[in-house]
């Protein structure tokens, strides 16, 4: 293998199938591959994550193990529990910034104990447009300067276990209307606009010593014309230069529609580079093999054409291989993180309930119905809401139907619920007009029903008798919810007024 091949190696992170490393991706770390990226397809037992993750390292002590353990509706790990650790909404509304370092340390500790050495976390962007359809939840609110302070907590929290900790999604991509998963969204925004508001929490990840920041694939015409990810303006000029940001740069996902659609995932992978990325991240893992032989090609053919100089392909793989030092220092072995370790979860969580009316507690085990939209595709394809689950641990014989669209018969539903308590669980219901009129119609039928939002809620609460707010669907939110309707609260709630919302 020549050193420029080594080199395209080092830089590419690729997902793939499957709880073991297959062959392939056996003999590409051994040949220099720089890292692999988890995903909940990946994980098993917490055993067998740490299995999995020193196999990769006895291939490649300097390769980066990465994952996206958000906390709240973004989980690996807790995939089919759901997370224990809840939403950056739900840390921002409490607003104690000891307490989303703590929450951050729990997951940091979880995920070291694994032998995880990257977490794309936190979520830098400030959630402006309440229509966001992709980051919502997972930003710690729409006021820049809280935003920064809590991404920073975040950062220290983390890192303080060893783990490199990833501000995204750089320079924010909090005041889009599309998903970049799906297209290519535009943000209309002035430098100054962006100075005072996106921006302001990149800068306090900067000297709170984030490790890594990856960017977004979004256009902001006030920079350039095309995506941050693909822009040396903003990548070098603005991250780097103006920023001072010396760490390491990784893409999102170059698979995503917003770069595969547009540029194709070859070119999305040289003119990254050559803007000043030093990771690119290849989320899937149908064709995993297949994408990385063929991006390595493209790299080394860049190099050979002068799009992409040797020098700039180094300086990405120096800096890959900082981190991976950075971390090894400061892995740690051992179980992960026991129930008692996982106070701060269920605190922050308990702490960001809002309750609008009176929680009569539920006289006898309800019938759950929950109203669920389409999720973006950052939230793993197996986890899902635990509102009945939690109720049923507390109220056993609880019952409840899910709807991943306009329920084809409400009346059929109701009916089921005839002489039962009804709790209605939705997610964003400000954004999906079918769940608005769900809700309406079920109120109508049944008043005495009690609504959860467990995504972000809305100034328009429907006419019930209780509203209860979550800020995000990890587990320990559904819990914290449940508590409540069965009148066992394990801790203060902070009942508010509609218009405070």
């Amino acid at each position: 293998m020549n050193d420029i091949t080594r080199l395209a190696s080092t830089v590419l992170q690729p997902g793939f199938d499957g709880i073991s490393l297959p062959d392939w991706l056996r003999r590409a770390l051994g040949a220099g591959l720089g890292g692999v990226l988890l995903w909940d397809r990946n994980v098993a037992t917490p055993a067998q994550v740490t299995g999995l993750t020193a196999a990769v390292h006895a291939e490649n002590p300097h390769a980066l193990v990465a994952v996206d353990e958000e906390g709240g509706d973004v989980t690996r790990l807790e995939s089919t529990t759901g997370s224990s650790w809840p939403s950056h909404a739900a840390l921002g509304v409490v607003d104690d910034v000891g307490l989303t370092r703590a929450v951050a340390g729990g997951i940091g500790r979880d995920l070291s104990a694994g032998g995880i050495d990257l977490n794309y976390a936190p979520v830098a962007d400030v959630n402006s447009n309440p229509d966001n359809p992709v980051i919502g939840v997972r930003s710690f609110g729409a006021d820049p300067h809280l935003v920064a302070a809590h991404t920073a907590a975040f950062v220290a929290g983390m890192q303080a276990w060893g783990v490199a900790a990833c501000a995204k999604h750089f320079p924010g991509h909090g005041d889009t209307s599309v998903d970049s998963h799906r297209g290519l969204p535009v943000v209309d925004a002035d430098t100054d606009a962006l100075a005072a508001g996106a921006l302001v929490p990149f800068r306090a990840a900067i000297a709170a010593g984030v490790r890594a920041v990856m960017s977004a694939h979004i256009v902001l015409p006030a920079l350039d014309s095309v995506p941050a990810t693909l822009s040396r303006r903003v990548l070098t000029g603005l991250l780097r230069e103006e920023l001072g940001f010396d760490g390491l740069v990784v893409t999102d996902a170059v698979e995503m529609a917003a770069i595969k659609k547009t540029y194709g995932l070859a070119e999305g992978a040289v003119r990254a580079l050559a803007a000043g990325a030093d990771v690119v991240c290849i989320g899937g893992w149908r064709d995993a093999q297949t994408t990385l032989t063929r991006l390595t090609e493209a790299i080394e053919a860049a190099v050979r054409n002068g799009r992409l100089t040797e020098d700039r392909l180094a300086e990405a793989a120096r800096r890959v291989r900082q981190v991976a030092e950075w971390t090894a220092r400061g892995r740690t072995s051992g179980p992960s993180a026991g129930r008692d370790d996982r106070a701060a979860g269920l605190a922050a969580a308990r702490r960001a309930l809002r309750v609008t009316g009176v929680p009569t507690p539920l006289p006898a085990a309800p019938h759950v119905i929950e109203l669920s939209p389409r999720m973006n595709a950052q939230v793993g394809r197996h986890t899902g809401w635990r509102m009945t689950a939690a109720l049923t641990g507390l109220l056993p014989g609880t019952v409840g139907r899910r709807w991943d669209g306009p329920p084809s018969n409400l009346a059929a539903t109701v009916a089921e619920a005839a002489g039962r308590p009804l709790v209605i669980a939705v997610r964003d219901a400000h954004r999906h007009g079918w769940i608005a009129a769900a809700v309406h119609d079920l109120l109508r039928t049944r008043p005495d029903a009690m609504v959860v939002e467990m995504g972000l809620p809305h100034s328009d609460v429907p006419d019930c008798r209780t509203h209860i707010a979550t800020y995000g669907a990890a587990a320990v939110s559904s819990l914290a919810a449940a508590e409540v309707l069965a009148g066992r609260r394990g801790d203060t709630v902070q009942p508010v007024d509609t218009g405070s919302i």
